[in-house]
């Protein structure tokens, strides 16, 4: 596929965030902090309304757009932030844009927002552009 600058992408990458998305992804990860998957921790010791998603649940479902639209060996970084919790019963959809293209390799800006069109991971990635 041959990126030029203004090429889109949109794709929903999860549809109603649950509990059990959660801990599997901790499972898989490794990453069993509390505020994670325990109710009463999360809102009685860390004070949050509940349990929330690991970021880089998001950022890998978030990548999993970027690879479908791009082809695995065509993207060479990426990298993320996140803004934003993801709860249980969001829907996250990514954004893709290219914002420039140069030397062969295309400049993606990456946005995933919830339900709400509230930002929850924004970065950028790098993918070959021919």
């Amino acid at each position: 596929m041959a990126l030029k600058v203004g090429d889109t992408y949109e794709a929903v990458v999860i549809e109603k965030v649950n509990r059990t998305h959660i801990v599997k992804y901790a499972g898989a990860s490794g990453d069993f902090n509390p505020i994670h998957h325990d109710e009463v921790f999360a809102k009685e010791v860390a004070g949050y309304p509940s349990v929330f998603a690991h970021g880089m649940l998001s950022m890998g479902l978030t990548a999993r757009a970027l690879t479908d639209w791009l082809g695995v060996t065509a993207l060479k970084k990426y990298g993320v932030r996140f803004t934003r919790q993801v709860w249980p019963g969001d829907t996250l959809t990514a954004k893709l844009e290219v914002t420039k293209v140069e030397d062969g390799l295309a400049t993606i800006k990456v946005v995933t927002v919830n339900q709400n069109g509230e930002t929850v991971v924004e970065g950028e990635a790098v993918a070959k552009a021919d």
